[in-house]
């Protein structure tokens, strides 16, 4: 067994039932929770599962590649003494695993001593690091907006056939560290990518590969991928073996990780199959009463630590089931990460990209990213600016569909216009166009300058006169 390292354990012959993926064995003594095991048919093709629940004298099993053609009397169990571990090395990036971490591409399992549990590691509050750094996507809603800090959970909250995919793999090809306007990244600016992939199609999952590959981030990027026709009980393995490498490179190698997952709701609709089948009381939706939980399991493992200076970014995508953001996974997912990045299917039909929804997004952590000796020091004002401009631009819209724009003052007139060029060129962008924060700031001063300077209620007098007087003039 390459993928699990085996600490020993028993064995029984036959199990009491055969229930979809779980298997009910009877027999077996000082059995953990989370054990793994191995579960050969009556032909000897072994296959993996691990412990879920430990009673007296029975011990249910999740088998992960499923139990089609096993039997009752034929079927072996064999424990394994401990939980799942993972090999990592830091030549796994470049590579492509499956949702187990096994290679996909033809590759070798990793040489290396270091074999990691899957479940990881609680961080140690005290232990933690503050984000503090900013780190630079090249896209103007995230970085102006809802800047990402390093070191921080930033979801993103999408819906079926908005372009969300090709979000991510953007963001992945340009993330680096974030450098103040005028200066250079350093060339150590990059980030690892770790990117786990849960119950995609497969032309998704070629996708990301060949975006990657073309680009040529995919020397720095491992990629776990857990396909929709792949068995829907490994997605539950998934994130964790990708979070075990990430927490490897990010604290024992000192390296800067960034966590990309999608689809959580492929992850979240797996738990739920998994606990109907075992016949827990279901909460909202069907979901088990220990989803918050559980999800916080994955995403409490990002940070930044006081015994490392690595650190690990964490980016879940989730598509919200007829886009409703009170649906249990990214209500839950809200209460756990700093903040959301909202994409909106009326920005997507209008030809906006990314169509990110500015006003329902939120950076938490962006307050303490940005600023003087961080972006640039007027980055703050602006961006509250911008935010109110833009918010005052939806009350606008709604007067005109009653009154119509004639009836507006001159005034509501400009929001309009500010409205529509806020969207066209500082939400817009090219899916190939990487903004540096400099650039990303003054488009926003660019588009401020077209209201009157009594409409700018949240800059400072002497932000005015460095940037919006200019702005204005050039009119």
């Amino acid at each position: 067994m390459s993928e699990a390292l085996v600490l020993g354990g028993q064995e029984v012959i036959g199990v009491s039932r055969v229930e979809g993926p779980i298997i009910v064995v009877e027999g077996a003594g000082s059995v953990g929770y989370d054990e793994m095991v191995e579960v050969l048919d009556s032909q000897g093709r072994l296959r993996m599962g691990r412990v879920l629940e430990v009673g007296e004298n029975m011990s249910v099993v999740e088998v992960f590649s499923g139990t089609t053609g096993l039997s009752i009397d034929g079927t072996r169990v064999r424990f394994l003494g401990g939980p799942m571990h993972l090999p990592v090395a830091e030549e796994m990036l470049g590579s492509v695993f499956d949702g187990m971490g096994r290679p996909l591409d033809g590759g070798p399992q990793p040489l290396t001593e270091h074999y990691a549990d899957i479940n990881g590691q609680p961080i140690n509050p005290t232990a933690r690091v503050y984000p503090r750094d900013y780190i630079q996507t090249g896209i103007s809603a995230i970085d102006g907006m809802n800047t990402l800090v390093m070191g921080q959970k930033l979801p993103i909250f999408s819906g079926a056939g908005i372009p969300h995919d090709q979000l991510a793999a953007q963001i992945v090809r340009q993330a680096t560290l974030g450098a103040p306007a005028g200066e250079q990244p350093s060339e150590t600016a990059q980030f690892a990518i770790v990117f786990a992939a849960m119950g995609v199609k497969h032309d998704v999952a070629d996708f990301f590969r060949n975006s990657f590959a073309e680009s040529g981030a995919l020397t720095r990027v491992a990629m776990f991928l857990n396909l929709a026709d792949d068995p829907p009980v490994e997605r539950l393995v998934t994130p964790r073996a990708a979070l075990t490498l990430a927490e490897y490179l990010a604290f024992q190698r000192e390296m800067h990780v960034l966590v990309v997952f999608t689809d959580m709701t492929n992850y979240c609709e797996a738990l739920r199959q998994i606990s109907n089948i075992r016949g827990e009381v279901p909460s909202r939706k069907g979901y088990p009463g220990y989803l918050y939980s559980d999800l916080a399991s994955l995403y409490e493992r990002t940070g930044r630590i006081r015994t490392s200076n690595g650190s690990i970014t964490q980016i879940p995508i989730l598509t919200m089931p007829n886009d409703d953001i009170t649906h249990p996974v990214p209500d839950l997912t809200g209460y756990i990460t700093e903040g959301q990045i909202v994409l909106g299917r009326q920005m997507t039909q209008q030809g906006i990209y990314p169509p990110i929804t500015v006003l329902p997004s939120l950076s938490r952590l962006m307050k303490d990213g940005i600023g003087k000796g961080h972006t640039r020091a007027d980055h703050s004002h602006l961006a509250a600016q911008l935010y109110a401009s833009y918010a005052h631009v939806q009350d606008v819209r709604s007067l005109a569909s009653v009154i119509g724009e004639e009836e507006l003052s001159t005034v509501d007139q400009q929001y309009l216009q500010f409205g529509r060029v806020f969207e066209q060129q500082y939400i817009h962008q090219g899916p190939t166009e990487n903004r540096s924060i400099e650039v990303t700031l003054d488009i926003g001063w660019r588009l401020i300058s077209m209201l009157p300077q009594d409409e700018l209620t949240r800059v400072s007098p002497d932000e005015i006169k460095q940037y919006y007087e200019a702005a204005h003039a050039a009119h």
